[in-house]
């Protein structure tokens, strides 16, 4: 029996039973068996450790990352990366890499391990990572596998061809992405080759590369994958396919929305107009469901259809989710063609139901087609319906349209919302769907808003200010900060908007000095 094990047995037997032998270098007799036995317990430990001999590795040595090719940012710029990294304004992270991206540059090197276990609890945070860690951080990502999501995640596959054969999920869905940009038609083969013997979420995720470069040769692939086995196969084949111009599906829907939507000459009734007729919109939404409109990506029970509903926005029947369903899946040339008048004009034409149902059906049509243009991402449709007025007890589905304007008309629009919804529970979920940053006249209604509350110390109020202003410390433009700074001196101290602006005008003044560093 060793030295150690004979001191273990003296512990679990007892020193009166069973002393430990006295080793050579301990101190003479003391007359306390129990204090030298974990003394020298502790003497044999240091040996054990110290004499351990480490186990063979069999792997070899590791290969040294590859040369960047990007600068890293500024030292400023990564001073300030720690503080964040560190849990200072910490939510302003995304726009940091975003902004680092976009100017070129790179995370650095010794800032990568804290960055990358970020990008470990927060999925949405991982694209960001992907444009700015450079090569160092996938290198590193391939050491750990806790950090093996960013392998694949951003826009370089990581290989050649050989990754469609042999990469992970999100690797083949990069080279497909890449491929899809450069040469549509070689990417289609290649799937269809491997089609068969994909798992349905794989199939889901390569046909989105569809998006890109989608044209009428990808319209037979798209065709088939509608009888797919997999129901988010056949939905997303549905949606491509109704971005599709000229294609045969597009035919189907218009002929089914020709059925719902029809127009009818009426006489104007006033007292000033004499043999004047204006064009109606005369509504009949679809009375049955069939295995066809199921193909073609219309459910028997569209989202938000289980119950009719009175207010805006709160659940519709059946047959106005299928209404909904059809028109934004048809081609809005259907509505140009039946018209024969430009967008702006068919948004303000009246609408009346054919069976006087429950009278929404204008709130049924206009959402339709504002569907339709967001999918179809047609720009005259959407400044028509934005402009128009019409919708304006469904903001949200508006504000979705915001990105489909071109980028000097999106400000304006927005701020016409904002004013329209001033005031109303809708005003918060039109924000968060306003993509940043907010400038200009979007900007002025903003802290038009925001002063409102501020001054109407009422507990409504004092909710849309906390909740506005925690989605503005990361939308709005950091140059706002100083006229909040004039709105917050003018408070008194004790309010409940003191703290709320003093925060906000703290992280538009951080944000502002973390651009100007990224920008040297």
């Amino acid at each position: 029996m060793n030295a150690w094990n004979e001191h273990v047995s003296a512990a679990l037997l007892g020193t009166e039973r069973r002393p430990a032998p006295r080793l050579p270098e301990a101190p003479a007799e003391d007359g306390d068996a129990a204090g030298r036995l974990l003394d020298q317990a502790a003497v044999l430990a240091v040996r054990r450790r110290a004499g351990l001999r480490p186990p063979r590795c069999a792997a070899g040595p590791i290969a040294p990352a590859p040369p960047e090719e990007l600068p890293v940012v500024p030292a400023p710029a990564a001073a300030r990366l720690a503080r964040i990294l560190a849990g200072e304004q910490i939510r302003v992270l995304p726009e940091w890499l975003d902004a680092a991206a976009a100017h070129g540059y790179r995370v650095p090197a010794r800032l990568l391990p804290d960055l990358l276990e970020k990008g470990r609890s927060d999925r949405m945070l991982r694209p960001s990572i992907a444009r700015s860690a450079g090569r160092r951080g996938v290198w590193l990502a391939l050491q750990n596998t806790d950090w093996a999501y960013l392998v694949g995640a951003g826009d370089d596959p990581g290989g050649g061809e050989e990754v469609w054969q042999t990469g992970t999920r999100n690797q083949r869905v990069a080279y497909l992405s890449a491929l899809r940009g450069s040469d549509p038609a070689k990417a289609r083969e290649a799937l269809k080759e491997t089609w068969s013997k994909e798992p349905a979420p794989d199939r889901t995720a390569f046909l989105a590369t569809f998006a890109q470069g989608l044209s009428p040769d990808d319209e037979e692939f798209l065709e088939a994958a509608l009888e797919d086995r997999g129901k988010d196969v056949r939905q997303l084949a549905s949606d491509l396919l109704a971005r599709l111009p000229g294609s045969a599906y597009g035919r189907r829907m218009a002929i089914r929305a020709r059925a719902c939507l029809r127009a009818e000459s009426r006489p104007v009734v006033t007292s000033t107009a004499r043999n004047r007729r204006q064009t109606w919109i005369l509504v009949e939404p679809p009375h049955a469901h069939d295995e066809d409109l199921a193909r073609d990506g219309v459910p028997f029970h569209p989202s938000g259809s289980f119950a009719p509903g009175a207010r805006a926005g709160g659940p519709v029947g059946t047959r106005a989710a299928w209404l909904r369903e059809i028109l934004a899946r048809t081609p809005l040339s259907t509505w140009t063609d039946l018209f024969g008048l430009p967008p702006m004009e068919i948004v303000c034409l009246p609408v009346a139901d054919a069976a006087d149902t429950d009278g929404r059906s204008t709130r049924d049509v206009h959402i339709g087609w504002a569907r339709a243009a967001l999918g179809q991402r047609d720009v005259p449709w959407a400044r028509a319906l934005l402009k128009g007025g019409v919708m304006v007890d469904e903001p949200e589905a508006l504000a979705d349209l915001l990105a489909v304007l071109p980028a000097d008309e999106r400000d304006t629009a927005a701020a016409g919302l904002i004013r329209w919804v001033e005031g109303q529970p809708e005003l918060l979920r039109v924000l968060e769907r306003v993509p940043g940053p907010w400038r200009g006249e979007l900007a002025d209604a903003v802290v038009a808003v925001l002063t409102a509350a501020a001054d109407r110390p009422t507990h409504r109020h004092e909710h849309t200010l906390l909740q506005l202003g925690r989605l503005a410390d990361q939308s709005l433009a950091p140059e706002a900060a100083p006229r909040l700074e004039a709105l917050a001196h003018r408070l008194d101290p004790a309010s409940a908007a003191a703290p709320v602006l003093a925060d906000l005008i703290e992280t538009l003044r951080f944000r502002s000095d973390m651009i100007k560093e990224l920008s040297l």
